[in-house]
């Protein structure tokens, strides 16, 4: 069963959804990593398997939220989408049991 996808807002579905306004929005370079990411997590069951753009916890954000690599510098964050998150005996997210995810944010990565 693929992952499933939302959306913390219209405009960001918008951005994912619409190849022109993510072109206009983030350049070429980021719109086709963005498109690419995109077809990763539609083609993966769970958030473990996504591998490509380097997937990792993002300091001073929730533990439930990975940042992905896109180009340039840009990354899209998402997190677990969950009532209840899936969890580890030591209390962290078990993201091979997380199969459903939201884009919140796609922005500059500071780090």
């Amino acid at each position: 069963m693929p992952l499933e996808i939302a959306f913390a807002t219209k405009k960001l579905r918008h951005l994912c959804e619409s190849e022109e306004a993510a072109r206009s929005s983030l350049g070429s370079g980021v719109a086709e990593k963005l498109k690419a990411r995109l077809a990763d997590l539609r083609a993966a069951s769970c958030v473990k398997d996504l591998v490509a753009g380097r997937p990792r916890h993002l300091a001073g954000r929730r533990p439930t939220s990975l940042g992905i690599n896109l180009s340039d510098g840009w990354r899209f964050v998402i997190c677990a989408n969950h009532n209840d998150v899936p969890q580890l005996k030591s209390g962290a997210v078990d993201w091979a049991r997380v199969n459903r995810v939201k884009v919140v944010d796609i922005d500059k990565d500071h780090a």
